[in-house]
């Protein structure tokens, strides 16, 4: 580090990070901390709009950079890291930060979070050490982190919140038929049990506490995305922590856990243990539907693998709390609830190997909808075809029809057409299966999709499932309704 600080940096005392005059780049901040610039390398993105950087140059440490368009909710994190660290939490070290807290560089404390080793024999030793440690960061004196949190605490209205991003960015986009009086009578029931939580039992609630959140280095937890942390109960986090969907914590594992997560909370707070753990149920019914809200947004809206990917252990989760009786008291919800979890979006991204799905559709209605979360493909335009639906005989029928297959086979268009797409798709399909690849989708539009479109992904999926019979083919003509799948046999 420069020991003589440019004129436009300030020092804000010992032992705090560097404040910068202006709005900087990370790459900026890196240079003006250290004198020399930075390479930078993009770090993959989690659920929020930040974005992450790993920053080194030659003879200086790598650090993380950080920008994000929220500046209230990077202040919080950099002054919350600063009390976390006082307080001799293991999160990272702020290094410095331009003045309206659009940027910042912390510590680097690698790639290698919780989640990635919760398949070792470490699993129960590492999320004991979170767990303990997570205890140490809700029992922070609210005095030292209340006056940094920008978000307001645990309430009836946050828990509202919650349960309408369930049922507005997951419960509706799966298509499931439900009572809306009735299932926001249920909200109101959950939400007035879980406002009255016992106040004794609040503290820092870190919102987001879960095993991508923890990144492990020399065997011990290092804790960071805890900027949306707000005065809560904490089992809260607890909950988020063992109910996370990809986690994978049998109940066994999870009673364990959260007898371990009680006993250090009863220690340091003087509770008993029952208390701590009371209404355990309700939280991680609520946690359970929160986290599909996000799962439906982030992945059925924007289409990100992750989350979608995430659906189906969620929704296993879903499965075991009704199991257990926690959504009795709700029946609309727990109708809801039942339809989810024997809904196809219980199983989307289960399978190994690679399922080729060819659609027929009509493009006054969009294009099909992708659950892979890997975008990509194929879309072949079929309107420049002759279109049988101009007479008046065929506008009955579909591309299934004799009539409709001799009407198109008779104007010489489609063969070349379908042999063109056969060329692009067949490589691809052989490429993806020798790669490990489990998706890929292909789609035939036309106006309607019942004449063009129909002929064309009939065909082509016949000949597929012809040439790749270790290839499950799904064929789904969207507007009549029809789907049929071949070769299923080598699936399990």
């Amino acid at each position: 580090m420069k020991s003589d600080k440019d004129n436009d940096i300030e020092n804000e005392g010992a032992g705090s990070f560097i404040k910068a005059p202006g709005c900087h780049t990370p790459a900026e901040l890196y240079n003006l901390l250290y004198g020399v610039a930075a390479t930078e390398i993009p770090i993959a993105c989690g659920g929020g709009d930040r974005k992450y950087s790993r920053l080194c140059g030659v003879g200086v440490p790598s650090v993380i950079g950080t920008t994000g368009p929220d500046m209230a909710e990077n202040r919080a994190f950099v002054c919350l890291a600063e009390v976390f660290r006082r307080n001799d939490i293991r999160v990272p070290e702020i290094f410095i930060a331009d003045e309206d807290f659009h940027s910042y560089l912390q510590s680097d404390f690698g790639d290698i979070s919780l989640l990635s080793l919760l398949s070792t024999s470490k699993r129960m030793e590492l999320s004991q050490d979170a767990l303990l440690h997570l205890v140490k960061i809700q029992t922070v004196e609210e005095k030292e982190w209340l006056p940094f949190v920008y978000s307001a605490p645990f309430s009836r209205r946050m828990i509202m919140w919650d349960l309408n991003y369930f049922k507005y960015e997951f419960v509706k986009p799966c298509g499931i038929v439900f009572d809306e009086d009735k299932l926001e009578d249920d909200f109101e029931h959950l939400s007035d049990r879980l406002s009255l939580y016992d106040a004794a039992l609040w503290g820092f609630m870190y919102r987001d506490f879960q095993s991508r959140n923890i990144i492990i280095k020399d065997d011990r937890s290092h804790f960071i995305d805890f900027q949306g942390g707000r005065k809560g109960p904490g089992l809260y986090d607890a909950v988020s922590f063992l109910w996370q969907a990809k986690a994978n914590f049998s109940r066994e594992e999870r009673d364990t856990l959260l007898d371990f997560y009680a006993s250090a909370y009863s220690e340091v707070r003087g509770i008993n243990k029952e208390r701590v753990l009371a209404n355990v149920g309700l939280m991680a019914l609520l946690r359970t539907l929160q986290v599909l809200g996000a799962y439906g947004f982030r992945g059925l809206v924007e289409k990100r693998a992750h989350f979608i990917e995430s659906i189906p252990p969620a929704l296993g989760n879903l499965s075991e709390l009704i199991a257990a009786g926690v959504v009795r008291d709700f029946p609309e919800l727990e109708r809801v609830c039942i339809r989810l979890i024997g809904s196809r979006f219980a199983v989307i991204g289960k399978r190994n190997d690679l399922t080729v799905s060819v659609f027929s559709f009509s493009y006054k209605r969009g294009y099909p909808e992708d659950l892979s979360g890997n975008g990509g493909g194929f879309m072949f335009d079929c309107r420049g075809m002759h279109n049988p639906g101009r007479y008046e005989q065929y506008k009955p029928l579909t591309g299934l029809d004799n009539e409709v297959i001799e009407f198109l086979e008779a104007q010489g268009e489609v063969q070349a057409f379908l042999e063109n797409a056969h060329s692009l798709v067949a490589p691809c399909v052989s490429r993806y299966q020798q790669r490990g690849f489990n998706s890929l989708q292909i789609g035939f539009g036309c106006t309607g999709g019942r004449h063009r479109s129909v002929y064309c992904a009939q065909h082509l999926a016949d000949r597929l499932a012809q040439e790749f019979p270790g290839v499950r083919i799904v064929l789904n003509h969207r507007e009549q309704g029809i789907k049929k799948t071949y070769n299923d046999s080598f699936h399990i």
